[in-house]
C-alpha cells in the first residue's frame, strides 16, 4: 500500500470493498471453502471404479517353489509378476448417493459461512467509519467550546485592563480556556485512535492515518421512518441471513450423513476383473532348452478373471449401529443448532426495533434540548458580557450546551447504525458484497 492511496479520501463503500479484499481473517474462511468443495468433487469421483496396477521383482534362492515344475528345490531364479485389477461398487446401501448430497450440502453450508463473515467484517467497518465521523464531530464541538472560551478570556482581559474586572476573573477564563484546549487535545487523540481502529479492520498497509468523506454524521428524514415490524423483518431476514442458511444445510447435510450410516448396516455387491502375467528368467523351452522370451512367456501366463463380491455386515462389534447411533446425535444437534439461530436472529431484530424506537423519541428530544441549551447559552453570554452572572454560571451553561450537542451527536450516529443494520435484515442493499464471491 503506498502513501498516496492512504492519504486519499475513503468513502464507506470503499473501505468495505478494500477490507473484503486484504483482510486475512477472511481468508482461513475462504480457504475452509475450497476445502470443501474438493471434497465435494471427490465424492463424485468416488462413483468411479478403483483401478490398480501393481508389479513386483523378486529374486528366489535356496529352497523354493520353481514355477516350471511346481516342485520346491534348491534353485536361484528371478521372476516378475505383473497385475491389473478393477473393482466397481453396484450397491453399498446408497452411501456414496448420500454421501455426495451431503458433502454439497456442507460445501453450501462453507460458502454461506464465508458470505457471513464478510457481512460481520462490513459491519466492523461501517462501526469503525461512523466511529471517525462521531469523534470528528466531538472535536467540532469542543472546538466551539474553545473558541467561546478564548473570546470570554480576550474580553475578561480587556476588562481587567479597564480596572472593570478582578485577577481572579481572569484566572477563571484561563482555567475554563485551559480545559477546553485540553478537551479538544483529547479528541484529537481520540480521532487518531478510531482511524487507527478502522485502518487495522481495512489491513491497509504502510497507512499510520485516513481520511474519510462527510465529516459531520447527516440524519436525514429516512433515517427516523421505516419498517417497525419485527416478525415481518424476521421472515426476510431469515430466507436469506447467510448463517442462517449456512445451519440449515448443515442440518440437511447431517440428515444425509444418518442415511449414509444407515448404509453401512446393508449387504454391499461389487464387481471384480483383473489380468495378470509373469515372467521368470529360468522358464526354459522343453525342446530348445532355451530360456522362454518374455512377450511369449506373458501371453502364456497370462490370466484373467471377472466376478462379484457381496458383503454382509453381521457383527463388526456393533461399530455401524453405533455410528448410526452417534449421527442421530449429530443430527439433533445440527437441527438444534439451527432453531438457536433462529432464535437469535429473531431476538436481536426484537432489541433493534425496540432500539429504534428509542432512539426515534431520544433523538426528538434530544434536538430539542439542544436548541433550548443554545438559546439558554445566548441568554448566559449576554448577561456574563453585562457582568450581571459570574464565569462559573456562564462555564456551567457553556458546558451543558456542549453535552446536550454531544448527546445528540451520539444518538444521531445510533440511529444511523440501527437503520443500516434494520435495512440490512430486510434484504436493502446496504453493503456492496455480492453474494457469488
Amino acid at each position: 500500500m503506498n502513501i498516496t492511496s492512504a492519504q486519499k479520501t475513503w468513502s464507506l463503500n470503499e473501505c468495505i470493498t478494500y477490507a473484503l479484499n486484504n483482510n486475512l481473517q477472511l481468508n482461513e474462511f475462504k480457504y475452509n471453502q475450497d476445502a470443501n468443495k474438493e471434497t465435494y468433487k471427490q465424492s463424485i469421483r468416488n462413483l468411479l471404479p478403483n483401478i490398480s496396477a501393481s508389479s513386483s521383482y523378486i529374486k528366489n534362492f535356496g529352497r523354493s517353489e520353481n514355477p516350471n515344475t511346481n516342485l520346491f528345490e534348491n534353485t536361484e531364479f528371478v521372476s516378475n509378476n505383473y497385475n491389473l485389477e478393477a473393482g466397481l461398487d453396484l450397491f453399498r446401501g446408497f452411501q456414496k448417493m448420500n454421501t455426495i448430497r451431503a458433502s454439497k450440502l456442507l460445501h453450501d453450508a462453507s460458502k454461506e459461512e464465508t458470505l457471513h463473515q464478510k457481512y460481520l467484517l462490513a459491519f466492523r467497518v461501517m462501526s469503525a467509519f461512523y466511529d471517525i465521523q462521531f469523534m470528528e464531530g466531538l472535536h467540532n464541538i469542543s472546538k466551539e467550546q474553545e473558541q467561546v472560551s478564548k473570546d470570554n478570556y480576550d474580553l475578561v482581559n480587556r476588562q481587567v485592563g479597564l480596572g472593570q474586572k478582578a485577577k481572579a476573573d481572569l484566572y477563571e477564563a484561563q482555567s475554563a480556556l485551559l480545559a477546553d484546549q485540553l478537551l479538544v487535545t483529547q479528541n484529537l487523540n481520540n480521532i487518531t485512535a478510531a482511524k487507527l481502529a478502522l485502518i487495522q479492520e481495512m489491513n491497509l498497509q504502510e497507512a499510520t492515518t485516513i481520511d474519510i468523506q462527510s465529516s459531520l454524521i447527516e440524519l436525514n428524514e429516512d433515517d427516523v421512518t421505516y419498517d417497525r415490524d419485527k416478525n415481518s423483518i424476521f421472515n426476510k431476514a431469515k430466507s436469506f441471513i447467510p448463517i442462517i442458511k449456512a445451519q440449515e444445510f448443515r442440518a440437511k447435510a447431517a440428515q444425509r450423513e444418518l442415511a449414509a450410516a444407515k448404509g453401512g448396516l446393508y449387504p454391499s455387491l461389487s464387481l471384480l476383473a483383473g489380468y495378470g502375467s509373469r515372467y521368470v528368467d529360468n522358464g526354459l523351452d522343453s525342446d530348445t532348452g532355451e530360456v522362454i522370451p518374455f512377450n511369449t512367456q506373458i501371453k502364456d501366463n497370462a490370466a484373467q478373471f471377472v466376478g462379484f463380491a457381496i458383503n454382509i455386515p453381521i457383527s463388526n462389534g456393533w461399530s455401524n449401529h453405533s455410528r448410526v447411533k452417534q449421527q442421530k446425535v449429530a443430527t439433533m444437534r445440527a437441527k438444534n443448532n439451527y432453531n438457536i439461530q433462529e432464535q437469535e436472529l429473531y431476538q436481536l431484530i426484537q432489541e433493534l426495533v425496540q432500539e429504534a424506537n428509542a432512539l426515534e423519541t431520544e433523538y426528538q428530544q434530544s434536538s430539542q434540548k439542544m436548541e433550548s441549551q443554545i438559546l439558554t447559552f445566548e441568554i448566559a453570554q449576554k448577561r456574563y458580557e453585562k457582568g450581571l452572572i459570574s464565569a462559573i454560571e456562564l462555564n456551567q451553561s457553556k458546558n451543558l450546551l456542549a453535552n446536550s450537542k454531544n448527546e445528540n451527536l451520539q444518538v444521531q450516529l445510533r440511529l444511523k447504525v440501527n437503520k443500516s443494520t434494520l435495512d440490512f435484515y430486510q434484504g436493502l442493499p446496504v453493503f456492496n458484497i455480492n453474494r457469488a464471491q
